[in-house]
């Protein structure tokens, strides 16, 4: 039977990479964002524009919309976790309430990530908070506000009320393409990495002991994406909660050099003092704009480019973090992805679209 999607965040690296997948595998797919634009348009997708916190314009967006799926791959950032809950879990409630009345979806699908094990930001970049690794999906809830759980909560009570299923996805950090999206560690190290070759400057690691030594693996947001349209159709996956992750694992201390050598820069490793990105790269919006002009590059701001603050997050946490797929592929996804391929993929597509020289 046909079968149609709803992607809630259509224009962010997941919802993008979700949406291609989707119609490839013959899906209708229809796409919610706030302001759908031609630069994240994406061909054969249905665009709805609707501000998620606001209810009517919801319920207004989604009239004619009757999707089977819906994937949500979206969230919006608040100063307190308080304000992330109320926000974020609003989201989630407004679209599925939207939908209710229609009894249309059979299936429900949200995104969250390892903040899941590790509590909000703050929890853990003291190094207070240790989780035992890797981190396993029965590891229960922590005893901290989250909006995390307050989203799994409104997942799990409209499918109470309205009969569908459910799977919660939890990525580690995703690197994929995207344009404008807050997390963006891909992208950030590439526009360090090529103003790091432009001036000169080595290209030195930002964060912590912690992570430079520790194991750790990535999410490539095409496995994502796959992992979403499995679980959509999958009966091993409906009501239930999985990791996603590559399926390899690796250490900065080895992989830094790697994508230095990449760009032509000389490394330089976990010297006893952190270096965030932040302050790394505080002179870089005026290096930036001479590379614009020098190289032709299409995208002028590089806040939509380079989120330094969310990198300096995960790069500098003081625990290493790795995750387990074991329930994934015991349900029968099976798909694996070299975490270097991730990132060389991604900086060879930058370079060939002119985000970066």
């Amino acid at each position: 039977m046909q079968k149609t999607a709803l992607v809630v965040g259509i224009s962010g690296m997941i919802g993008g990479n979700a949406a291609r997948e989707l119609l490839d595998n013959g899906w209708t797919v229809y796409g919610l964002s706030r302001n759908p634009t031609n630069d994240t348009a994406i061909a054969g997708v249905r665009p709805v524009a609707a501000d998620l916190l606001d209810a009517r314009s919801v319920d207004a967006a989604l009239k004619d919309v009757a999707p089977t799926h819906v994937f949500f791959a979206t969230w919006t950032r608040r100063p307190t976790e308080a304000e992330n809950i109320q926000v974020n879990s609003a989201m989630v409630r407004n679209v599925l309430d939207a939908l209710s009345p229609k009894k249309c979806v059979e299936h429900v699908e949200l995104v969250t990530g390892l903040k899941h094990y590790l509590g909000p930001f703050d929890a853990y970049v003291s190094g207070g908070f240790r989780p035992q690794t890797p981190l396993r999906e029965e590891q229960p809830r922590l005893d901290l506000p989250n909006f995390y759980y307050a989203q799994e909560d409104e997942v799990y009570a409209a499918a109470r009320r309205d009969g569908f299923t459910w799977t919660v996805q939890r990525p580690h950090t995703v690197i994929g393409k995207a344009i404008g999206n807050a997390m963006n560690m891909g992208s950030t190290l590439a526009v360090y990495a090529s103003i790091c070759k432009e001036t000169g400057r080595k290209f030195r690691w930002p964060g912590s002991e912690g992570q430079w030594n520790g194991i750790c693996d990535v999410t490539d947001a095409r496995v994502l994406a796959r992992h979403l349209v499995w679980a959509a159709t999958a009966p091993g996956a409906r009501n239930e909660a999985f990791n996603v992750v590559n399926g390899d694992y690796f250490r900065w201390s080895w992989l830094w050099p790697r994508i230095a050598d990449w760009f032509g820069v000389e490394s330089v490793g976990w010297d006893g003092t952190i270096h965030p990105l932040e302050a790394e790269m505080a002179d870089a919006p005026a290096v930036w704009a001479g590379m614009v002009a020098k190289y032709g590059l299409k995208e002028a701001d590089l806040d939509r480019l380079a989120s330094a603050w969310h990198t300096d997050l995960d790069l500098g946490r003081p625990i290493e973090i790795m995750t387990d797929m074991t329930k994934s592929r015991e349900a029968g996804f099976l798909v694996f992805q070299s975490t270097e391929k991730s990132f060389t993929d991604l900086f060879a597509q930058l370079r060939q679209e002119r985000l970066i020289p």
